[in-house]
């Protein structure tokens, strides 16, 4: 007897749907790929329990002839290429032959499909790929697929299925994707006789033509914080969208990314995007976005997995280099910009609440009378309130006992015209982008003002994106200054902490921070950079054992480097709580305006929020 056996063919279909199905909506997937290579132009997807009872999907694009429907069945069978030579300039999204096959074998499946040129539909009919049955029925020109009892006949692959809710989500990613690759075609989905998706097509094939679509898919918020990205390199180029660092997520799976239309998630994409946003974002903070690499055929492989979702590329850096560039660049350009989210997140606090007051125009409000006295308010009726905020000053004002600073008006002394060199001042500053300073608020956020309304800026992130540039610029051009301690600081710790330290310390020593072992569980700060000021060295260095922890996997230098830096200027940067004088805060700002990504801090937070004279009088129904 022989031991060798040639497996019967729906046996082998069951073996590549292994490879191939995964789950319901690696079905979909399939099948949706499919209706995109006949040239559809509305799609409808329809799933029951999760996919696992019924799927059905209806395309109009050209239809399957009659005489072809049978070998659409069978496993290698497809109209896509024809010899090796086409394996390298593949167009299309299927061309193995294994998806119809594959399904029809692990379900009971029925292909109905008419041509253009056919007066009627043909249906097949199958039960697990064992017989089919090839008979006339009633359809508009386009093909439809219904899938039902999916591994009906491979009970141990339903053991592994998820939960019902799970598979859905699964199936709303597969089409939210195709979607996405795929403007020009209008796609529904209907769950359990719910719709969750219905996506008209597109204008047109511009890229600002995407972004309804888009807005559809991700969000309004997603809209007001998107940028355009475009670029091209030799015959490779890119184009979608991606957000500003200020709008981001805890994960990445709101990263959606195409190589020649094809929905891919590669390691090398997403590095390539992570790099671009390194310093603009926390480490455990992810963009949204939308890129299309469009290249040559010759120069993927596709054929590298057997659902399709790994490409490999010919020249990776070539792609690496491209994504990076084009992303960074973009958002280099608006550097400067925040979210409007952000703005009208801060504006929602501010909405007046409609409440009845007594009539008379004498009464305080509720906050003045809980902590003014009467000494206040005889101050506050016997001070001079002149139209310019600078004269306001908190003690006259009678408002020293809210946590808020003014700035402070010449002494009673001043001459005449250093009040009007003063005023002169703010009016110029009112022509820089981040305006003129006038207050300060619990110590932590600056209130300036600009010619088209105000800005709220947070001290120290602002400071601390200063820090960080300024730092990050010393060290390319190698001019760290370093203040000498003049005594060494010891810091105590574990054997293991001191040789990270230790090992570290040509590092940390073009950052300017210089320290060398002191015994086996101690080390010596003797010089910290000199842009950072007066800090706490212990703090620091202990804050960078735990980077060097974390960072030990990470190959890049350059990550490394970037990484610890932003440690430092948040140890170097203004503290919350620290008050600034109104001369103090101009030059924060003035200086904010000179460095690039000024707009957010090292962690992606806005650094600043503007609110425009519109806004605020909408605050008061004007």
């Amino acid at each position: 007897m022989n031991k060798i056996r040639i497996l019967p063919d729906y046996l082998a279909n069951q073996i590549a749907a292994g490879e191939v199905i995964e789950r319901p909506a690696s079905v979909i997937k399939e099948l949706l790929e499919n209706c995109v290579d006949a040239d559809a132009q509305n799609i409808t997807v329809i799933a029951e329990n999760g996919g696992i009872d019924r799927i059905s999907i209806t395309d109009d694009g050209c239809g399957i002839a009659q005489e072809d429907l049978l070998n659409a069945l069978k496993r290698h069978a497809t109209s896509k290429i024809e010899n090796t030579e086409d394996l390298f300039s593949i167009n299309s999204f299927g061309f193995r032959g294994e998806a119809l096959p594959s399904i029809a074998s692990i379900s009971k499946f029925t292909l109905t499909s008419r041509t253009a040129e056919s007066d009627n539909a043909w249906a097949v009919v199958t039960e697990g790929a064992r017989e089919f049955d090839l008979k006339p029925a009633s359809h508009q020109v386009g093909t439809t697929v219904q899938v039902c009892d999916l591994f009906f006949n491979t009970p141990a692959r339903r053991k592994f299925m998820k939960s019902t809710r799970s598979e859905q989500s699964a199936i709303q990613d597969v089409v939210i994707r195709t979607a996405i690759a795929n403007p020009l075609i209008s796609f529904k989905l209907i769950i359990d006789g719910v719709e969750k998706v219905n996506f008209s097509r597109s204008m047109g094939d511009d890229l600002e033509d995407y972004l309804p679509r888009l807005g559809q898919l991700l969000g309004k918020d997603f809209v007001k914080s998107a940028v355009a990205v475009e670029g091209i390199r030799d015959r490779m180029q890119i184009f979608g969208y991606t957000t500003l660092p200020t709008h981001n997520l805890g994960t990445n799976t709101k990263q959606y990314m195409f190589v020649n239309g094809r929905p891919v998630k590669d390691r090398l994409m997403l590095a390539a995007l992570k790099q671009a946003y390194h310093d603009r974002l926390a480490r455990n903070r992810h963009p949204i976005c939308v890129l299309f690499v469009d290249l040559p055929p010759r120069q993927i492989d596709v054929n590298v997995h057997p659902a399709k979702a790994e490409i490999r590329f010919k020249n990776d850096r070539e792609v690496f280099s491209l994504i990076y560039n084009s992303v960074k660049t973009i958002l280099d350009e608006h550097s400067k910009e925040t979210t409007t989210a952000a703005t009208n997140e801060a504006l929602s606090y501010f909405k007046p609440q409609t409440q009845v007051r007594p009539q008379s125009e004498y009464v305080a409000n509720d906050l003045w009378q809980a902590s003014a006295n009467a000494s206040n308010m005889q101050q506050l009726s016997e001070s001079k309130l002149g139209n310019n905020f600078n004269t306001i000053n908190n003690q006259d004002a009678g408002l020293a006992s809210f946590d808020f600073q003014a700035p402070i008006t010449p002494a009673p002394a001043a001459h005449v015209v250093d009040e009007e060199k003063q005023i002169l001042s703010k009016q110029d500053f009112l022509n820089y982008p981040l305006g003129a300073a006038v207050a300060q608020v619990h110590n932590t956020f600056i209130v300036s003002q600009t010619t088209d309304g105000l800005i709220l800026l947070d001290q120290h992130a602002g400071h601390e994106r200063m820090v960080y540039e300024k730092l990050k610029a010393d060290i390319m051009t190698k001019q760290v200054e370093v203040q000498s301690l003049l005594i060494p600081e010891i810091i105590e710790m574990s054997e293991f902490d001191v040789d990270l330290i230790v090992n570290a310390q040509e590092e940390l020593a073009k950052f300017g921070l210089e320290v060398e072992g002191f015994g086996p569980t101690a080390v010596a700060v003797r010089g910290t950079p000199a842009l950072m000021g007066k800090m706490s060295a212990k703090e620091l260095i202990l804050d960078l054992v735990e980077d060097l922890k974390e960072l030990k996997g990470i190959d890049s230098l350059t990550s490394k480097l970037e990484h610890i830096l932003a440690t430092m200027a948040c140890h170097g940067s203004i503290r919350s709580g620290r008050k600034m004088t109104v001369e103090d805060m101009n030059a924060l700002l003035r200086q904010m305006e000179q460095v690039p990504n000024s707009a957010q801090c090292n962690h992606g937070r806005p650094t600043y929020v503007k609110i425009s004279m519109t806004d605020i009088e909408k605050l008061f129904d004007r």
